[in-house]
């Protein structure tokens, strides 16, 4: 029998459950995702540094932990919260079960509580800090769960060293910055001809300009963008050097503050496979993956520098932005979504085209 195990939220509320994988004291920023499948992208997204994350889908681990699904080596959440852990997964490329995986990558697991009523307390006061423990709480809550705060995150989750990927059909040169990249970006610009430099994030422009790319991805990763002020300074130059670039996630918000433009803190973000995003242009709407708690404010983008490309149907936030004056474009979803839609996957040929297109120009 698995023993007691409490999550405390910072507002005082407690749930009860029992532990799995790991058991121990763990306090983070607890966020939700509403995806039903893609537990394992989700665990090893570096996105979700320094977050307790919580599946909204009751039925966690039945496909069992299959290792070339991973988006990272490392599992960046800090703990994790489901409903029902499956113990015997089936599938025929599992590899063993969620409970085995996590104790031995030493992350805390607590099943069994009212996921359903914490997610809508999550949903009415916004994202909030939290606690697991086995000690049974007394009411009065600890100063660490209060002052808790993810610092330092892009450089935790970043490359250490700058690294080659050889496309089997290379027709392209792409400079990939790393904030804490998911894998699937990577394995999708290998696939469609590129290859690929990942630089670390304290990389400066001059060292990612020296390989003479002829694309730059900003990649996804966690954390308040407004913190990563030398990134910022460096993307500003790498604007000018009229190298086409594509930000996705973190690197969408970053691109955006390199610009003039601002970053605010959602009240609970966007986490799942099913968020729907419209084109201001075509007036289409297409579903998409997405895991951010911070969004670009669509009042402060200058439309003589931009156009906001992409809006979220459910709260009007941007979701994308076409540059003007640089050969950029960026998206707050995940266009290489594993696991999730692949309805928005043209924007990787459109990031190929305008390669194509600044080959050609130089000819």
């Amino acid at each position: 029998m698995a023993d007691t195990a409490y999550l405390i939220l910072e507002n005082g509320i407690t749930f009860e459950g029992k532990f799995f994988g790991k058991q121990g004291e763990i306090t983070g920023e607890i966020v939700f995702t509403t995806g039903m499948t893609g537990y394992l992208e989700t665990l090893t997204d570096p996105s979700y540094y320094g977050q307790i994350v919580l599946q909204t889908f009751p039925l966690i681990g039945n496909y069992g932990i299959i290792p070339t699904d991973f988006e990272s080596a490392a599992v960046s959440a800090r703990a994790y919260v489901v409903k029902h852990p499956c113990q015997n997964p089936s599938n025929f490329r599992s590899e063993g079960s969620l409970d085995a995986f996590l104790k031995e990558r030493g992350v805390i697991g607590i099943y069994g509580i009212d996921t359903r009523a914490l997610t809508k307390i999550i949903r009415e006061n916004g994202v909030m800090n939290g606690k697991i423990t086995s000690v049974k709480p007394t009411g009065k809550i600890s100063n660490d769960i209060k002052s808790y705060k993810i610092e330092n995150s892009v450089p935790s989750v970043s490359a250490g060293e700058k690294k080659f990927y050889k496309s089997e059909n290379s027709k392209y040169t792409v400079a990939l910055y790393d904030f804490g990249s998911k894998e699937n970006i990577r394995r999708e610009l290998n696939r469609l001809g590129c290859d690929v430099w990942k630089f670390p994030c304290n990389s400066t422009h001059e060292e990612i300009l020296k390989i003479s790319p002829d694309g730059i991805m900003l990649s996804n990763g966690p954390g308040d963008p407004a913190d990563n002020k030398e990134i910022i300074k460096n993307l500003k130059s790498l604007l000018k050097s009229g190298v086409p670039i594509f930000g996705i996630c973190l690197g969408h918000q970053l691109l955006a503050l390199a610009s003039g433009f601002n970053t605010n803190k959602l009240k609970y973000g966007h986490r799942g496979a099913n968020q729907p995003v419209k084109d201001t242009q075509s007036g289409k709407v297409y579903i998409t993956s997405q895991n951010h708690g911070y969004a670009v404010v669509s009042k402060t983008i200058d439309v003589r520098i931009a156009d906001e490309w992409f809006i979220n149907v459910n709260d009007g936030t941007c979701e994308g932005i076409a540059y003007k004056n640089a050969p950029a474009f960026s998206v707050q979803f995940h266009p290489e979504a594993c696991g999730g839609p692949h309805d928005t996957a043209f924007l990787f040929d459109k990031f190929i085209q305008s390669m194509e297109a600044k080959k050609n120009a130089s000819k």
